[in-house]
């Protein structure tokens, strides 16, 4: 069975999302800078695209693991918001009509993205390796948004609060306990709560990769 040949990745579709990814980053680069990539998500698509083209189960896998879940969210609060059910408010920004329509466009990509990961999963099989490769990657980027990053307040179109370092609002850091203890829940609570959970189930479901 191990000597069946994986389907590969259609050149179609590798290039279709190259087209995309370069009309987005610089896109993103001139409307939030640099910074704007240290979010999860962000990470994720661009770990995608090289994952797409090495067709790499690990690089496919990883941020699988990271973003399944939360972009899971990002789609029912997308739906019920355009349906006028917002779940939490995460994707109101995609009906305010103050910001370029272009630019929201692009961030759909938070819609298709966990679909494309979950298929690509499917296509080039599970690597178990991907909790522990997200898991570090995650603890990295927390560690350079907190410590190096800026706080809340939102000030113009620069990131701040970039993976929810501070809190849940990019308008004023949490205050329901000291800052360093949030973080901390972050470093332990992410992998714990989101990481592994998708971890088990991508393993239970999906075909697994010899490493």
């Amino acid at each position: 069975m191990d000597n069946v040949a994986k389907p590969g990745i259609p050149l179609s579709f590798k290039l279709a999302y190259t087209a995309f990814c370069a009309v987005l980053v610089p896109t993103y680069l001139t409307a939030y800078g640099p910074t704007n990539f240290l979010y999860f998500c962000d990470i994720a698509l661009l770990t995608t695209l090289a994952a797409v083209w090495l067709e790499s189960p690990l690089l496919a896998s990883a941020p699988a693991v990271g973003i399944l879940l939360p972009q899971a969210l990002w789609v029912v609060d997308f739906l019920g918001t355009a349906a006028g059910l917002p779940i939490t408010g995460m994707t109101a920004y995609m009906f305010d009509a103050k910001l370029p329509l272009f630019t929201r466009s692009l961030s759909f990509f938070h819609f298709w993205l966990p679909f494309v990961l979950a298929w690509l999963v499917w296509r080039l099989g599970y690597d178990r390796r991907a909790f522990a490769v997200w898991t570090v990657a995650a603890w990295a980027l927390l560690s350079v948004c907190y410590f190096l990053m800026p706080p809340p307040p939102a000030a113009g179109n620069l990131p701040v609060n970039i993976n929810y370092v501070y809190g849940l609002s990019d308008m004023s850091a949490q205050s329901y306990m000291p800052g360093a203890a949030w973080f901390a829940l972050l470093l332990i609570g992410l992998p714990l709560v989101i990481f592994y959970p998708t971890h088990r189930l991508l393993l239970r479901y999906t075909p697994a990769t010899s490493v």
